[in-house]
């Protein structure tokens, strides 16, 4: 008996120390919406933004933090890196580290190419960026464009660095109105300094900060609640940087973008822009949408498996009587949708699931899936309206707008290429 009670205690004892490691490596995890201060910001060759805070990794805007060594296996097999100082991706054609990303930590630097460390990795900054001091808090590339010459910016404390790739020249220089930066970002063809959880936009030659910065983060780059009690909805909706979850317009040429906690609309006879949340108007949805169109004057909104069709055109919108119900039971369709669209004058709905599109006749009884057909220009679509335009689809922050379906499905090059902020939302920054 008294064994058998030794045995039950060093058991007890077990799962009660087991508990404790599961609780304090969650504990460890960082959640990007309680203002973290990144220790380094970077895109990827496909353009994909990097987060980087302590040992964790968040790719693109939203989505769940994982370890960076699931990624870049390597840093923890040469150094087990508890965090990286700088990130920055060098992407210039005439350079032989085109596309590579650079990674800074203490006074090493690591190159990886296609998430491969490079053959002689690490080494020393100063061995492949001669006159870049170790310690670094940010760097980001620069291009010609941009900056005369292909240079990389390096930051450290209120010194900047601007180093020329070609000749490796290191010019110093001062940004007087732009704070320390603890982490740096090329973004969309513009440059943004991260302190903390707030970032300003700056001029890479000059470090002049131009306009009502700095702005929140978690408002313009995370997919999060409104965290900054006196930022304007509006403008964060209309010049965020984290993709669309749905949009769609009506006969009458009114919009509603859907992102998030929250929506944008624009009335057509003034072309004014409104935001507000998504539970505060459409109370029974909550918050993110997958997809949304209009048909006969009412939004047909999609979350998970569930159908919401609202009755729009009165002071607020009105969930019709029965409503939600099953995707599968109004549409004849199964599993995760991540557009939907409905043509003017057709009413045939378009549903987008990754590289295909089904049809689905609304007039029908019983609706089923018409037909399908491949999407050849893309692997997945993040959404997507019809208007008098033609199709704009919408990936990532860019949309590209295409004359009919047949075209979008058989398409082999994309056609000109917009921004959803300045474009589409008229964000003039």
């Amino acid at each position: 008996m008294k064994l058998l009670t030794h045995v039950l205690c060093l058991c007890l004892a077990l799962a009660l120390a087991c508990a404790d490691s599961h609780e304090t490596h969650a504990s460890d995890i960082p959640d990007h919406c309680h203002g973290l201060e990144m220790d380094a910001v970077a895109v990827d060759e496909d353009g994909v933004p990097y987060f980087f805070k302590g040992d964790h990794l968040l790719k693109g805007f939203h989505g769940k933090p994982e370890l960076f060594n699931e990624t870049f296996a390597e840093l923890d097999d040469h150094h087990h890196l508890s965090h990286v100082d700088a990130a920055f991706l060098m992407h210039y054609e005439e350079s032989h580290d085109h596309d590579h990303m650079f990674f800074f930590l203490d006074e090493k630097v690591y190159s990886y190419q296609k998430h491969k460390l490079e053959d002689g990795y690490p080494k020393n900054i100063t061995e492949v960026f001669p006159g870049i001091p170790d310690h670094l808090d940010a760097a980001i590339g620069c291009p010609k464009a941009d900056c005369g010459e292909d240079s990389v910016i390096f930051f450290k404390e209120h010194e900047i660095y601007h180093y020329n790739v070609k000749t490796k020249a290191v010019e110093e220089k001062e940004f007087k109105t732009m704070p320390n930066c603890t982490a740096a970002f090329r973004f969309l063809g513009h440059y943004y300094c991260f302190h903390g959880h707030l970032f300003s936009k700056f001029d890479p030659k000059t470090g002049d900060v131009h306009g009502k910065y700095p702005k929140e983060v978690r408002d313009y780059f995370m997919r999060c609640a409104n965290y900054s009690s006196h930022s304007d909805d509006v403008e964060r909706e209309q010049c965020s940087r984290v993709h669309l979850d749905a949009i769609t317009s009506d006969h009458d040429g009114n919009m509603y973008a859907f992102r998030g906690h929250y929506f944008i609309s624009r009335d057509a006879g003034n072309a004014t822009l409104k935001a507000d949340s998504i539970e505060n108007v459409f109370k029974e949805l909550h918050s993110e949408v997958d997809a949304v169109f209009t048909y006969e004057d009412q939004l047909h909104m999609i979350k998970d498996d569930h159908l919401f069709v609202y009755k729009v055109g009165g002071e607020h919108p009105v969930l019709m009587e029965g409503y939600p119900k099953s995707v599968k039971e109004e549409l004849g369709v199964e599993g995760h949708i991540d557009a939907a669209f409905i043509c003017e004058d057709h009413h045939i709905a378009h549903i987008v699931k990754g590289d295909h599109v089904y049809d689905v006749e609304m007039k029908a009884s019983p609706r089923v899936i018409n037909s399908e057909q491949p999407i050849a220009l893309f692997k997945t679509i993040d959404a997507a309206k019809c208007d008098k335009d033609g199709i704009k689809v919408i990936v990532g922050n860019h949309y590209y707008t295409f004359e009919s379906l047949k075209v979008l499905a058989t398409g082999r090059a994309l056609p000109e290429q917009h921004r959803v902020s300045q474009d589409l939302f008229g964000c003039d920054h």
